[in-house]
């Protein structure tokens, strides 16, 4: 079964690339099948990480940014591959 977790933060205005780059710069505990790293309009980044694991399984994600680099806590949400 794929996971994909998905982490979602909004930088402080006008620290984006900041944000982006901190980001990029996070390992995890074990490798993804896959990372994606996007930006969107008002300073947000978004990862998402495909695993071969079920659901519920215990794994690595990114942490929470300094609360000087973020205007609220990082959103996060699991899915699972449904096709």
């Amino acid at each position: 079964m794929s996971v994909a977790l998905m982490w979602e933060a909004r930088a402080v205005p006008g620290r984006g690339e900041e944000l982006l780059a901190w980001v990029r710069r996070q390992e995890l505990a074990s490798e993804p099948l896959r990372r994606e790293i996007l930006r969107a309009p008002q300073d947000r980044v978004l990862v998402i990480t495909w695993w071969d694991a079920p659901y519920d399984a215990e794994l690595p994600e990114l942490p929470e940014p300094g609360g000087e680099l973020v205007t609220r806590t990082v959103h996060r949400w699991r899915f699972e591959s449904v096709s």
